[in-house]
């Protein structure tokens, strides 16, 4: 499997090169997890997946909770659906907890207090209630948990998130708020931990291969132990270094040779060994050709090499789609 080979497959795992998704939720739910802690540049994650996406479509899945926004997997935000929060959550926050302890020793965060935190919350939120960061801090002082630190707050409700106590609320306006997990995603059915590391080895190699032991970890947060018995488990076929689900069909076909990729897109992120940065992004057949930028009425080109025509229009088409999904008029300036 030459790179060529695992470019154009890589791009028709991930949805990139054609897809038949109508709604976000199934986006997410493919891709398992995505990274999300850059919302305006996820959601355009999601619509570049999709056949026909609206920017009113994602923000409506997300309000209604059929997208959840979240840390799991990485010390970061991610997009999941709920019916896989909990066992996601189960399986990666012990790992994100031990990554993030040199901050909750730093603002003297421990059990005792996190105890405290997460009760305080709860009661806040209990009934329905869709709160601010800013709206809670204010609760966490009033019940004397020190919270007017941003960074002592951001772990506060890192460590509730991953305990499962509290998720992504509706927006109000462009102001995001937290919920009650257990008020926000209806129950679902446990998963054991076998199960869960083999559904979501599945997963990955699924919408992300063909990748490596390696890419799997980095994505995954599990342990190298865990990531090689999640691939012992998944129904796996091995290319030399490269993995890929056996029922994956081979494709030798893209429909879409150019996107304009978001920041910390999962085409890029989802890898350790990586082309490309993490930056807004140019790609041709899944090759990096440059960057982007969009400012308020102009989205800037900076393109690392000569382009052919077919590809100069591959990127006018890419960009319109951009300023369609946008509902905004721009200028493409090259």
């Amino acid at each position: 499997m030459n790179t060529s080979d695992v470019l154009r497959q890589r791009l028709h795992n991930q949805k990139l090169s054609a897809s038949e998704i109508e709604n976000p939720a199934d986006v997410v739910r493919w891709l398992g997890a995505v990274q999300a802690q850059d919302y305006g540049a996820a959601k355009w994650a999601l619509a570049l997946r999709m056949r026909n996406a609206t920017h009113r479509q994602i923000e409506e899945a997300f309000n209604e909770g059929r997208i959840i926004r979240t840390h799991l997997l990485r010390p970061t935000w991610h997009f999941v659906v709920p019916e896989d929060i909990r066992w996601l959550l189960e399986l990666t926050a012990p790992q994100v907890n031990r990554r993030s302890g040199s901050g909750y020793r730093m603002f003297e965060l421990d059990a005792a207090v996190f105890k405290r935190s997460n009760k305080v919350l709860t009661n806040a939120l209990r009934g329905g209630k869709h709160l601010t960061r800013a709206a809670l801090k204010a609760v966490l002082n009033k019940s004397d948990v020190a919270a007017d630190d941003g960074v002592r707050l951001a772990h506060i409700m890192l460590r509730a998130e991953l305990d499962g106590v509290v998720c992504s609320g509706p927006r109000i306006g462009k102001q995001f708020t937290y919920a009650l997990l257990e008020e926000r995603v209806p129950p679902a059915k446990p998963l054991s931990r076998d199960e869960a590391l083999a559904k979501l080895t599945q997963r990955y190699f699924t919408s992300h291969g063909p990748a490596t032991l390696q890419d799997f970890i980095w994505w995954s947060g599990l342990t190298t132990a865990d990531a090689k018995r999640g691939v012992d488990m998944a129904d796996l076929v091995a290319e030399k270094t490269y993995w890929r689900t056996r029922s994956t069909p081979i494709s030798n076909r893209i429909e879409n040779p150019c996107h304009l990729l978001p920041a910390f897109d999962e085409y890029f992120v989802a890898y350790k060994n990586r082309e490309g940065g993490l930056g807004p992004t140019i790609i041709i057949n899944g090759r990096v050709v440059g960057t982007w930028k969009r400012d308020s009425v102009t989205i800037n080109l900076n393109l690392s090499r000569d382009l052919n025509k077919s590809e100069q229009r591959a990127i006018e088409k890419a960009a319109e789609r951009y300023i369609e999904f946008s509902h905004k008029e721009a200028q493409k300036r090259f």
